[in-house]
């Protein structure tokens, strides 16, 4: 015994420097796919700072003549607007001073409101993060749940059912979803009473607990319209995922050993089929901030989305350009945390 001890010993202590450059080698491979996807990012936002730049230049209209909303203005009034935001500059002088402001924090002064465009996205980001949020956080956790059960009951009545009417939500415009919910459940139509208020945050005379559920009564139809076209995404990622696993042997072999169907699914299948829903989750993450700009419009929801819409039809366009680098900036955040998270739960990503 002492013999065998002693070899046992002898061979794990052979084994222990195998060990570390293992270890070393998958630390230096997963710091090299960081790396990868950290300059990945940086080149995006890099693109989204130019894009957000040209693309609203494009649209239609003099800005300082909105500024002026049809009051009669001299000619050197007008040019003395144009100088003082910077619109007798020329072109590349316009975008060097934007990049420039843009990656210290300035995102500049909004024409219409006459405020920092930060400030202003600063006060509508909660309610955005409100609706979007709870509202992200049930359509993933519905679609997760109805994917699963589609996939493990794949040809059913119940999977026909599911896929059904999460494709018919999906393909319904979030807005006619919106007026139509609007119409049947704030408004009331035949024997159904108005329920629900048509639009806003909040009723204003409210404090303390009856503010939250004032707030959440005021939630209702906007979080439902955006999880009945959100959750359909969710739902045919994970049923998708699971059905390539459903045929794996290593599920075979955990039947061979006498597990139940439940345990199989919730304890084998299910964990390695969520690998590509984790970046559906990151995505819908990044909605969160971009938040759902029709929806808000419908309801009047005092979030991005309406601030968004409210900047696009001035032209505002340091607000406009503010926002589009706010939205895509929160999308290529989440792409990278899911990639960084990736290798994590599948080191085979980062090898």
């Amino acid at each position: 015994m002492s013999t065998t001890s002693t070899t046992g010993t002898t061979t794990a202590v052979a084994r222990a420097p195998e060990a570390r450059a293992a270890s070393g080698a998958g630390a230096r491979a997963y710091l090299a796919h960081a790396a990868g996807k950290l300059g990945g990012a940086a080149v995006s936002l890099i693109a989204v700072l130019v894009t957000s730049f040209f693309l609203f230049r494009i649209i239609p209209g003099d800005p300082v003549k909105a500024m002026t909303h049809g009051v009669p203005t001299s000619a050197e009034q007008m040019a003395t607007l144009r100088r003082q935001f910077g619109l007798d500059q020329p072109l590349w002088q316009q975008f060097t001073d934007y990049c420039a402001k843009a990656l210290t924090g300035d995102l500049g002064m909004s024409y219409q409101f006459r405020a920092p465009v930060g400030d202003l996205i600063l006060q509508k980001v909660p309610a955005t993060l409100l609706l979007t949020g709870v509202a992200v956080l049930v359509y993933s956790a519905i679609g997760l749940w109805l994917g699963t059960r589609s996939a493990w009951r794949h040809g059913s009545l119940g999977d026909r059912v599911n896929t059904g009417v999460a494709l018919t939500l999906w393909s319904v415009p979030s807005f006619w979803l919106g007026l139509l919910l609007i119409i049947t459940f704030s408004v009331g139509i035949g024997p159904i009473p108005g329920m629900f208020p048509t639009g806003g945050m909040e009723s204003g005379n409210e404090t303390g607990f009856a503010h939250v559920l004032d707030v959440a009564h005021h939630m209702v139809l906007p979080v439902v319209t955006l999880v009945a076209v959100g959750y359909a995404q969710t739902l045919l990622v994970m049923r998708s995922s699971l059905l390539d696993e459903m045929g794996s042997d290593y599920l075979t072999t955990a039947r061979a050993k006498g597990l139940r169907d439940d345990a199989v699914r919730r304890h084998h299948a299910v964990p390695n089929a969520l690998l590509p829903t984790v970046t559906m989750v990151f995505i819908n993450l990044g909605h969160v901030a971009a938040g759902s700009i029709l929806v808000e419009t419908v309801f009047s929801w005092p979030g991005l989305g309406g601030l968004f819409y409210q900047a696009l039809s001035v032209p505002d366009l340091p607000l406009v350009q503010g926002l589009f680098v706010v939205f895509a900036g929160a999308m290529i955040v989440m792409n990278l945390l899911a990639d960084l998270l990736y290798p994590l739960l599948d080191p085979r990503v980062g090898r």
